[in-house]
């Protein structure tokens, strides 16, 4: 569990709380189920309508790493590549066989089986930078999606509140209903733009971080088994990883 990004979710709901009763109004104020409805209902709506379920599904999914990101340990990465291919050099390739089996993510899994299989460095690298390339491509559309409903949100907090307003119209021979009704009327508003700066847009930037991140890790993969197809030494393929630290 990342604490920060929980702190920063709970305190994104006191701001607003926090900030409606020092202005003199109350919790009570911010509850309306009308304005709820259009505002994320009409936001998922929209998201239905313009993105491929495929895409939501995968969104949906990245979204626990906003509270439980991947660990991402670059120089424990270059350690076992490292570890590679000092066994590659007393053993042989062959002698990666049995490491294989002892990786959990496919990707590894994969480069580590075509240099097993004495794929050539170039059939190697090309192979596994499509898939890459094809991985960091469709996390970012999956992230994208929370970006949109940033976008969204906002605008269906503008139509709650001018739907609210309509129904204050129609009262106006009554004054008593309309201070509660205007107030009613911008809760939409309300809605909306929270929704978009203080979850959507934040959870949005944060997924695209971790793909990044993910990507790099790839990127170091990739470069050392690479590496370690060419038949560089243990020191030479440390020293061209290192740079991606820096």
């Amino acid at each position: 569990m990342d604490p920060v990004s929980l702190i920063g979710t709970i305190l994104a709901f006191l701001v607003i709380i926090v900030g409606t009763i020092l202005k003199g109004s109350t919790v009570g104020a911010l509850v309306n189920p009308a304005a709820f409805v259009i505002v994320f209902a009409g936001t998922a709506a929209a998201l239905m309508v313009q993105t491929p379920g495929a895409v939501l599904r995968r969104a949906l999914g990245m979204l626990p790493m906003v509270y439980r990101p991947p660990s991402f340990h670059p120089s424990d990465l270059i350690g076992r590549i490292i570890g590679w291919s000092e066994i590659s050099r007393r053993q042989g390739l062959l002698g990666l066989e049995p490491q294989i089996d002892e990786e959990a993510d496919g990707f590894v899994r994969k480069g580590l089986q075509m240099l097993v299989d004495g794929g050539e460095p170039d059939a190697i690298r090309s192979v596994l930078e499509v898939e890459l390339e094809a991985r960091e491509h469709n996390e970012l559309i999956a992230a994208k999606v929370f970006e949109n409903a940033g976008i969204y949100s906002p605008t269906m907090g503008i139509i709650g509140a001018v739907m609210g307003l309509m129904a204050v119209m129609q009262n106006l021979a009554d004054p008593s209903k309309l201070g509660h009704g205007i107030a009613a009327a911008f809760v939409a508003t309300i809605y909306g733009v929270a929704l978009a700066n203080l979850l959507m847009l934040p959870m949005s930037a944060r997924l695209k971080g971790l793909v990044r991140k993910q990507t790099q890790m790839r990127e170091i993969l990739v470069e050392g088994l690479v590496s370690i197809a060419e038949g560089d030494n243990p020191r030479q393929i440390e020293a061209k990883l290192q740079g991606y630290l820096s």
